[in-house]
């Protein structure tokens, strides 16, 4: 299983990036994907997920700015992150796991495949 997150970049703050999770090992339309960010000193936090039925779930300091979204024909999920903020910047991180149930879809430990991250930068 192989997860690849891209689309990371340097931002001006109200500006926008979409992210993109490329997964390939998986029956991806079975897997809830999360996204999780991690700023400098700071703990690795959850931002968003869509579950297999697409359903999706935010955490409150994006809800109205950020969107995610999957195409399972590309096997991909995306984030498309709108109005960003300096203390959005992190790197975000993509996540799948097949058996996740509702109340522990925020929690790191939930998932068991990561991809290896991507840089967002947004500037004041």
């Amino acid at each position: 299983v192989q997860l690849q997150a891209s689309g990371g970049g340097l931002v001006q703050a109200g500006g926008s990036l979409r992210l993109s999770c490329a997964a390939s090992g998986l029956t991806f339309r079975r897997y809830t994907v999360g996204w999780f960010r991690q700023a400098p000193g700071k703990e690795r936090e959850f931002v968003a997920a869509i579950r297999y039925s697409g359903t999706t779930h935010y955490v409150d300091s994006v809800k109205g700015r950020f969107t995610v979204s999957r195409d399972n024909a590309k096997n991909t999920v995306y984030l498309q992150m709108d109005s960003l903020k300096p203390e959005d910047t992190a790197v975000y991180y993509c996540a799948a796991d097949s058996n996740i149930i509702l109340s522990s879809l925020r929690q790191r430990d939930s998932y068991d495949y990561w991809g290896q991250g991507t840089l967002v930068t947004v500037s004041s």
